[in-house]
């Protein structure tokens, strides 16, 4: 006879059933096939022979059975038990195994369930190690991966560093199902402004585009229809604090804000900026613009590395091109090589 004491499985296994949401039925099956796999590392199976696993679920004690069957699986003799002396303690240990299994298994669901519905949020974290390329992350509750594209470039992560993450989502993963945290995604940006804006996460100011490029430059387009409400103004926030605060969570990423505009002229022309007197040639049709930019703006116009012009095109929506009023195209090419970043509003 293989006796399991109550307290330790019918306790423990009401506790599985209660508390965590598992099916008692299921938690039982899986008991089963452990203690005949037990059973077969230890003793083998014959062939041309049927097993089963009884399990009284009040103490716990469990027996094994064995039957003849045919090639079709048929039984062509009597059932009879085979429980070995002593196997006891086998079983306990493999209905202990299971059960702690199952919590771990109702635990980690049950936090993959909550943070899926804070999906597109921020949250807290602390870098507790490294596997491979992935930063895993230590959220409290449970554990995050930050793979590669995710990791802002320009941050060095270590060990204990605490930082806030945007929830990219739930991915699944050679190791299960797991929780993936982002330093890169235009999502952080927007989640740190609602935290620091009340105009932004009351509804008050909409955020209506980000373009961003990690740890270097973010450009933000941002939007009120309700008068009296100054969009970037709120976000910049008084001698700049608000703003700021967004710039240091993100280690002194500069962050351009502009008046986004239904006029898709105006947007264009504000997004290019810190670069002024801008001449622009709109092309509804092929979603494209061509600006025409004096000598003196054409370097902020275009950014350090054509950063500037990239993350217009990206905001907007809309390619851009540009040319020198004075010059043509070597003009350009010139300043594409010569161009340093300007200061943009707020940053």
């Amino acid at each position: 006879m293989a006796n399991i004491p109550r307290t330790e499985f019918a306790a423990a296994l009401a506790q599985v059933a209660a508390e965590r949401g598992i099916d008692p039925s299921a938690v039982m099956d899986s008991i089963k096939a452990a203690i005949l796999m037990a059973y077969k590392k230890d003793f083998g199976l014959k062939e041309g022979f049927e097993y089963e696993v009884q399990i009284d679920p009040g103490t716990g004690e469990s027996k094994l059975f064995a039957w003849p069957v045919d090639e079709e699986g048929k039984p062509t003799g009597k059932k009879e038990e085979i429980t070995p002396a002593g196997f006891g303690r086998i079983a306990a240990q493999q209905a202990r195994n299971i059960i702690v299994q199952k919590i771990r298994e109702a635990e980690k669901a049950s936090i993959l369930d909550e943070y899926e519905k804070r999906i597109g949020g921020l949250v807290n974290g602390m870098v507790l190690r490294f596997d491979g390329d992935n930063v895993v992350v230590d959220l409290g509750k449970g554990e995050a991966i930050m793979p590669p594209q995710e990791q802002n470039k320009t941050e060095s992560y270590r060990l204990n560093l605490r930082l806030v993450f945007y929830i990219e989502g739930i991915r699944e993963t050679m190791k299960g199902r797991q929780i993936i945290v982002s330093r890169a995604h235009e999502g952080l940006v927007e989640g740190l402004f609602k935290r620091e804006v009340p105009e932004v996460a009351s509804g008050a100011v909409e955020i209506k585009a980000i373009a961003r490029e990690a740890g270097s430059r973010t450009k933000m387009a941002v939007y009120s229809r309700q008068a009296g409400v100054d969009p970037v103004g709120s976000c910049v926030g008084q001698k700049g604090v608000r703003v700021q605060a967004v710039i240091n969570e993100l280690n002194g990423e500069k962050i351009d804000i502009i008046q986004y505009s239904e006029d898709a002229a105006k947007f264009i022309l504000a997004a290019l900026s810190p670069a002024e007197n801008l001449e622009i040639t709109l092309n509804e049709k092929k979603k494209s613009a061509l600006i025409k930019a004096p000598e003196d703006q054409l370097s902020l116009a275009i950014g350090k590395g054509g950063q500037n012009v990239r993350l217009a095109t990206k905001l907007t929506g809309y390619k851009i091109d540009i040319e020198s009023k004075e010059g043509g195209k070597k003009d350009v090419e010139e300043a594409e090589e010569k161009s340093t970043e300007g200061e943009a509003l707020s940053v």
